[in-house]
């Protein structure tokens, strides 16, 4: 079994801190894709009359697309360099609305879908590939903050996107932002680079591995598959609520009702979506940085906890405007961290060399809890109540809770034995 052991060596600090700002700004820039999509399945159906879980099946594409390819996507990371992959998949984002925007059949949305998917997927993962390769010593923080763009990018444009659909331009709004937002992301990429061969900055708090995994090496680990386990746990529920939220809205009756803050009012939807969008976002850093001072697994079972009660409150009061939007800000403050606590936990178990690629296949459990969105139509339907679909989904949440320090605390404990991991002082206090 051959192995790479790599040595500490002190990362140049202004050069590291402008990667991540450009790769947060790629990031920002692609959120809409995914997070803005629920403004415009209303208007769809209205336009053209669909089924609503067909018009659904265009998000379920657009997420299996971009996690399925991730591993793929991470081989041509490190054969071409961040910049190339990032610069390619800002193109292929601008398209994807650009397509959404001629788009006149369910078929035209499912290829904007496609083209949406791969994009998102080159800029997603190389932002993230780049932040845990260049802050190893801060995983948690940086890979939080990258993944905050995304998930609190779109709160910049939600309420113009809003406004620009309200007065019967979806499809304006679709090719508009879809060249604004491609372009963005194509001008940040030509300043991202990767850090320079070995240079890494151990932990002081968190046990992370000395040598660096190949795929085929964690793939053959059971730590890795019950990761897999937890994130797609996880991960369905946010996703549930992302493509759902807008049509939960309107069949719970508090879509238009205005909420009023004494100094403005708004409709509880895209209030609701506002703040989902900055809580989202706070989360991925919030969560990062607990993990990287009390450890994963322990910010994993706080966070998958509260998600999974928050869910189940939903469910029960989010037929009160005001419950409404409380507490799906609490859902999504809950759920963005998924996406900083796995990838750090995933690079702290099997180093960063061939990170992008094992994160990539790790990253595909989204591609597979996509494939329950469509489904949540289906339960709501034969059940009559979107409550169902929230405790169903507030049950697999609670699992992963039990999962992180019941199952995944001493099974990595045990793997950091094993590979011969130095155990810092800080990570002791911690065990």
């Amino acid at each position: 079994m051959a192995t790479s052991v790599t040595a500490p060596i002190t990362a140049q600090p202004s050069k590291r801190w402008l990667q991540l700002v450009l790769g947060v700004a790629c990031m920002v820039a692609a959120a809409n894709i995914q997070y803005a999509w629920t403004l415009f399945v209303p208007e769809i159906q209205k336009t053209f009359g669909w089924d609503r879980a067909a018009i659904q099946v265009a998000f379920t594409i657009f997420v299996v697309v971009q996690t399925w390819l991730t591993p793929i996507e991470g081989y041509f990371i490190d054969k071409y360099g961040p910049s190339r992959v990032v610069m390619f998949g800002g193109l292929m984002t601008g398209l994807a609305w650009v397509i959404n925007s001629y788009a006149t059949s369910l078929t035209g949305f499912y290829l904007g879908s496609v083209a949406g998917g791969i994009g998102v997927g080159c800029v997603y993962a190389t932002c993230i590939n780049n932040a845990l390769k260049w802050f190893p010593d801060k995983r948690g923080l940086a890979v939080g903050l990258t993944a905050g763009g995304y998930g609190a990018g779109s709160a910049l444009t939600i309420l113009p996107i809003a406004s620009m659909i309200s007065h019967g331009s979806y499809a304006q709004a679709f090719f508009i932002f879809g060249l604004i937002q491609g372009a963005v992301i194509m001008l940040a990429a030509i300043g991202l680079r990767s850090p320079a061969k070995d240079q890494v900055i151990f932990s002081t708090k968190v046990l992370q591995s000395r040598r660096d995994y190949t795929l085929g090496e964690a793939l053959r680990t059971p730590v890795f598959y019950v990761m897999l386990l937890m994130f797609t746990c996880t991960v369905t529920g946010g996703l549930m609520a992302v493509a759902q939220l807008g049509v939960i809205a309107q069949d719970l009756g508090v879509k238009e009702f205005q909420v009023n803050l004494y100094f403005f009012a708004m409709a509880a939807l895209p209030f609701a979506l506002m703040l989902d969008r900055i809580m989202n976002g706070i989360s991925r850093p919030l969560f990062g940085y607990i993990s990287d001072r009390i450890g994963r697994e322990k910010t994993m079972f706080i966070a998958f906890t509260m998600e999974g009660i928050g869910i189940v409150a939903l469910g029960y009061f989010g037929s009160n405007p005001w419950a409404f939007v409380i507490l799906s800000g609490i859902v999504f403050l809950a759920w963005g961290e998924v996406y900083s606590l796995f990838s750090a936990t995933a690079a702290d178990t099997f180093g960063s060399k061939h990170i992008g690629k094992i994160y990539g296949v790790l990253y595909c459990a989204k591609g597979f809890a996509a494939l329950f969105v469509p489904l949540g139509n289906i339960l709501m339907q034969a059940t009559g109540t979107w409550a169902t679909v929230l405790y169903t989904v507030a049950i697999m949440d609670l699992f992963a809770a039990f999962l992180a320090v019941a199952v995944l605390r001493p099974m990595l404990k045990r793997h950091h034995v094993a590979n011969g991991s130095v155990t810092p002082a800080g990570a002791l206090a911690h065990a």
